[in-house]
Order: structure tokens, then sequence, then C-alpha cells
């Protein structure tokens, strides 16, 4: 009979979710502004482009005065340019729309502006003409070095490979051995800030709907706060598909237009010890708050008066954001302890460690059991805090009043 009505339970409260309107507004609206902002990037990027290609495209009349010696004459006829004789004469001409633009190259390049005087043609073409000033000079120099391999040299943009060795002498995987353990993490964060105030209501709502003693003359408080979490780890599972789905699809379809960087999967490592750890701390820290949100929700009388607690619930998730870089760079500093150990802040420090490969076995086991223990404990305090506070209707069940009535028991 308990395992029927644990099914009834989840089947009623993953029903009931999935069928509100504002659940999935909840969890599609990410995408859908994300697509919205593809689109408009997409077209902004298709419109910019043909502003370049049209400027690059198009040829103007300018002349040129070159203190510095470094410009090429056969490099400014090129580009269609031709050198100054008077410059303030050119400058007039400018002024006069007898030529397009003029060139001011000052003696020392490097710490002196290039003055570029031209015709408006408005806010956004008006670019054209900075543009092509430094391009001859930049192509003046390659001229001068005279050798494409000295010229790339100079600009610095070369390849380079890093190999880098761990504690053990190994080489470390970089940032491809960083990601995978890494996305348990943005998993846990995207669950917490869709699902968070669900698990709160999950017990709130019968209580403000006055159906708890109905409820509890068929169901064993057990069976009710068992399925409850059993139903949130379905619709978790829901809100990540509904969320991931949209997000791959779109840069799937949209990366070309977005010139996003193609992610080459093969550099990818998975480490199994890391990625089991990172699953079993994904885990242990989402049956942690969501019993301890079940249980806020069993003992306050209202949404409203539960919600100051869920704020600060919810800021314990990302205060380890606020010394991230020690967590990376110095992992046993003493505030890093602190939040590897401290159950609320543990899950997403422990991961953060974790994908940086700076917990160990026994830290790894350590806050692991502590999660998964303090959870198993949390939920039984939770169903019995349900228990008490389910016709508490005005005000909020004490802890005194649940070990005094657990004494008498």
């Amino acid at each position: 009979m308990a395992r029927h009505n644990l099914g009834t339970v989840v089947s009623f409260e993953v029903t009931r979710t999935l069928t509100k309107r504002r659940f999935w507004i909840a969890t599609l609206s990410v995408p859908v502004l994300l697509g919205v902002v593809i689109a408009l990037v997409t077209l902004s990027n298709s419109s910019t482009s043909a502003s370049v290609d049209a400027q690059s495209n198009q040829e103007f009349s300018f002349s040129y005065s070159d203190a510095s010696g470094y410009v090429d004459p056969a490099v400014a006829r090129d580009f269609g340019g031709t050198e100054a004789i008077n410059p303030d004469k050119s400058v007039a001409d400018v002024k006069a729309g007898t030529i397009d633009a003029y060139f001011a190259y000052p003696a020392d390049p490097t710490t002196q502006p290039t003055r570029v005087y031209g015709v408006d043609k408005g806010i956004f073409n008006n670019g054209m003409y900075d543009s092509v000033a430094t391009q001859i000079l930049v192509t003046s120099s390659r001229a001068a070095i005279g050798d494409p391999k000295l010229s790339a040299l100079v600009q610095g943009d070369l390849p380079t490979e890093v190999v880098a060795y761990d504690a053990k002498g190994q080489v470390a995987g970089g940032i491809g051995a960083v990601i995978p353990p890494l996305m348990f993490l943005v998993v846990f964060y995207v669950v917490m800030v869709l699902l968070a105030n669900q698990m709160l209501n999950s017990t709130l709502e019968e209580k403000e709907n006055r159906v708890t003693e109905m409820i509890l003359t068929t169901l064993d408080p057990t069976t009710l706060i068992m399925g409850k979490v059993i139903s949130l780890f379905i619709i978790q599972t829901v809100q990540i598909i509904g969320f991931t789905l949209p997000v791959l699809l779109g840069y799937l379809v949209f990366r070309n237009s977005l010139n996003l960087p193609n992610i080459d999967l093969s550099i990818l490592i998975f480490n199994p010890g890391q990625i089991i750890v990172a699953a079993l701390l994904l885990v242990g820290g989402f049956t942690l708050f969501t019993g301890t949100l079940v249980a806020i929700g069993a003992i306050m009388p209202s949404a409203k008066e539960a919600g100051q607690i869920f704020g600060a619930m919810m800021a314990l998730i990302f205060v380890p954001f606020y010394t991230v870089t020690l967590i990376v760079s110095d992992p046993h500093a003493a505030i890093v302890q602190v939040f590897t150990y401290f159950p609320y802040s543990a899950p997403p420090t422990a991961m953060l460690r974790n994908g940086f490969n700076s917990l160990n076995p026994i830290e790894s086991i350590v806050v692991i059991a502590e999660l998964f223990v303090l959870g198993a404990i949390v939920l039984h305090l939770a169903v019995r805090l349900f228990r008490l506070g389910s016709i508490e209707y005005t005000r909020k069940v004490s802890l005194r009043r649940l070990f005094s009535s657990r004494t008498r028991a």
C-alpha cells in the first residue's frame, strides 16, 4: 500500500508541475531569451559584415604627409593616395570637398597620434579613414622588414604548445580536463536557480490550501515527503533537458552566423575519478538542499515568511564565487577549507576544487559522506517537521517543540 501511495504521490506531483504553464515559462524563458539575443546578434553581424565589405570595397581620394619616414610611397599609391605638398592646403581641400581625406603621420607614430581629416560620411562610414591610415602604416612596415616570417614575429601572433606536469610528474590535462567535471557544477547551479523555489513550495502549497489534514489521513508523512523529493529529481531532469536542448540546437544551427568557436571535443579529457566525485557531489548537494528547503516549507506558515530564509540559503550557494580565485590558486587556505567543509557551501566549493584537481581522495570522501549523511538527517527532520507543522497555519514550528515531541515519543 505504501509503495502504491509513493507512486501516486510521485505521479501526482510530476503531472501537476509539468502541466503548469509557469513551469514551462520558467524553464524555457532563458533559452528563448538566448534565441532572441542570437537572432539580434546574427542580424547585427550580417549588417556589420555588409557594412565592412562595402567600406573595404569603397575607394576614396586622399593625400598624406609623413614626418616619420615609415610610409612607403608605393604602398600609399596602391591605396589610392598622393603625397601632400602643402598640409594646410590638404586640410582646406578636405573642408571644400575637393578630396575625401588627408592623413598626417607624425614623427613617432608609436607615441603620437596620426591625425586624420575627412569628409563626413556618417558615423559608421567615417571609420574607413582611420582603418586605411593604419593599414598603410602596417603594410609599409612589413614591406620595410621584407621578411614575412620576421613580420609575423614582430606581430607576436605565433603558435605555441605548452606541456605542463602535475605533482605526480604526469602530463596535466589542461582546460580539456577541467571542463567535464565543472559541467556538473553548471548543472547544480542551473537546477538550484530554476528548482529551488519549487522545493520550498512543495510542502507550503498544501498548507496554504488547508488540505494537509485530508492528505495525512491517507498518506504517511514519510511517504509524502519522499514522493515529493523523488518528483523533484524527475522535474529536475526535465528542466535540464528543456534548458540545454535549445541551447545546443542554437549553437549547432547558428554557430557560423555568430562566429562562435568550433568546440573540438577531442581536447576533452574524461577522468573517471573526477567524474564520479563530481556526480556524487551533485547528488549529495541536491539531496541536502532539497531536504533543507522542504523542511523550511514544513515549519513556515506561509511562503512570505519562508522567502526570508530562502534568500539566505541561495546566498550560501554563491558565496564561494567571491573567493573563486583563491579556491583555484590556494585551495588549502583557511577560508577555502571552511567553504569546503561547511555543508551549504561545500557542493560548489568541492566541485570547483575537484574540477581543478585540488581535491584529494580523502577530502572527496569526507565531503561526499558529509553531504549524504546530513542530507538523510535533514530529510528525516523534514518528515517530522511536516508531521508537526502540517496543521500550523499561523506560526512556525520551533525546534524546541520538535525535540520535545521526539522525547515524549
